[in-house]
């Protein structure tokens, strides 16, 4: 084996998975834009108030930390499921990731309509057998049509954790179930997965990339059925010249795989992300909306 072939393989095994501002090329138009019971998740602490949180994960979730809470806008929260799934060999529970976090801090935010959890990119029976159980409210042999569309279900995810989003989609379109929105942050194809195609069943999706780097993600996703799946954009995101804290992870991938760790830590990308998941749930009264602070501007 050779050598880069062997430094790609150690990095996969320690870590797959920085703040900036940052330049992005907008490959196609896009709009602007309380629990968590995982084992170990579920006694997180919020992010946004806990000092021990460090301070490249601090950086992380800044922008999204500094949005005004719920309550206070009086505004209704649907009823959703909202899974991420976690890169490389991550653990589910492992709060040096920020998506872990993220998780956390959705549950906080959105309070007991929404479930939330976080899982492992291996772990796609579980987790279709999670979401399962929380849709059969009348605890049937199978779901009905009614309780396939009592919730929304919203799936994020970094590198394979990204690409396994589009797979968990596949197994939820032949059980007849519906995704509202895919997030993909720098997707990496596992072998045997397509993480280009957005599968009819999905809603809505978006795709952030870099390019540079050992790990490079998936610069386009399409649409299986134009009709059916919007897709909101493929931003491939820039970070020459920019200071990153990438403090969360080990030396060997800040100087090796560093721009595959930027963009997860980047808290514009997560800023935009709560503004889409906030364009899902929240029903915002006119007087609200003047009030609320204004989405993302993505240039």
């Amino acid at each position: 084996m050779g050598t880069v072939p062997s430094i790609v393989v150690v990095l996969l095994v320690v870590t797959l998975n920085c703040s900036s501002r940052l330049g992005i090329a907008h490959a196609q138009g896009v709009p602007s834009a309380a629990y968590i019971d995982h084992p170990g998740a579920g006694s997180m602490a919020e992010p946004c108030q806990d000092p021990s949180t460090p301070p490249a994960l601090q950086a992380a979730l800044r922008l999204v930390c500094s949005r005004a809470r719920i309550e206070a806008a009086n505004q209704h929260v649907r009823k959703a499921i909202i899974l991420g799934f976690v890169g490389g060999f991550v653990k589910p529970a492992d709060v040096n990731h920020p998506e872990v976090l993220f998780a956390a801090y959705l549950g906080r935010r959105y309070g007991s309509a929404v479930h939330v959890e976080i899982f492992g990119n291996h772990e796609e029976k579980k987790a279709v057998a999670d979401t399962i159980l929380r849709l059969d409210t009348d605890k049937g042999s199978f779901l009905t049509t009614d309780e396939k569309e009592q919730a929304k279900i919203i799936l994020y995810g970094h590198s394979w954790g990204a690409s396994q989003t589009l797979t968990f989609a596949r197994e939820l379109q032949q059980r007849g179930i519906r995704v509202s929105l895919i997030v993909q942050i720098d997707s990496v194809k596992k072998f045997g997965q397509d993480n280009r195609t957005v599968p009819a069943n999905v809603a809505k999706a978006v795709n952030f990339y870099q390019r540079k780097g050992l790990t490079r993600g998936q610069p386009l996703i399409v649409a299986a059925d134009a009709g059916r799946t919007k897709i909101l954009g493929n931003f491939h995101m820039l970070y020459d010249g920019h200071q990153v804290n990438c403090d969360n992870y080990l030396w060997l991938s800040r100087v090796f795989n560093k721009p595959h760790h930027q963009i997860e830590n980047d808290p514009q990308v997560w800023n935009h992300i709560t503004s889409l998941i906030d364009s899902e749930l929240l029903e915002i009264g006119a007087q609200a909306q003047a009030s609320s602070p204004e989405s993302p501007v993505l240039k």
